[in-house]
């Protein structure tokens, strides 16, 4: 009981002293402006995550929503850019399918139209390549299992973690 009331007791002092942060870091809205359109200059950038930066910067809404529709009117945001430049990168360096690509730009408040355009920039034949690469392999690194069961629940598992869909890997196992 005694461990639980000073975790109570610092959890308040936490409150106070973000409380106290919080009202020392409201720069202003020209100098967060400043550091908003070095933000989005040099990576693209979600909707949510330049709302989440401004308001580290300690502005009230009404700001936020201010500079959020000004960097939209000067191009610096551009969600449908964002979902094509996320799902390009993700599908290229991180070789992931679309599921896992959809459920990050949800997570990331893209919304669905944008979602659809991110996913449609992606070649249908590069996808096709990268899966069958991704199962090749897979399958050459369980060379030693024996068990032929047990081999295509391992390489399912894997290609659904990498987030493709479950029509396409049973395609690729049946041909096993």
């Amino acid at each position: 009981m005694r461990l639980s009331a000073l975790a109570v007791k610092n959890n308040r002092e936490d409150t106070k002293s973000q409380r106290k942060n919080m009202q020392q870091k409201n720069i202003g809205t020209e100098k967060a402006l400043q550091k908003i359109r070095h933000f989005c200059s040099y990576q693209e950038r979600s909707h949510q995550e330049v709302k989440d930066k401004l308001y580290s910067f300690g502005l009230y809404k009404d700001e936020v929503e201010t500079l959020l529709s000004q960097m939209i009117e000067e191009n610096y945001l551009n969600e449908e850019r964002y979902a094509v430049a996320f799902a390009g990168g993700k599908f290229r360096v991180r070789q992931w399918g679309r599921v896992k690509i959809k459920y990050e730009l949800k997570q990331k408040r893209v919304s669905d139209y944008c979602i659809k355009k991110g996913l449609a920039s992606i070649d249908a034949d590069d996808y096709e390549k990268t899966l069958e690469k991704l199962f090749e392999d897979k399958n050459a690194s369980l060379r030693s299992e024996k068990n032929i069961f047990i081999k295509k629940q391992k390489i399912q598992a894997y290609l659904m973690q990498k987030g493709f869909e479950p029509n396409l890997i049973s395609e690729y196992l049946k041909k096993m």
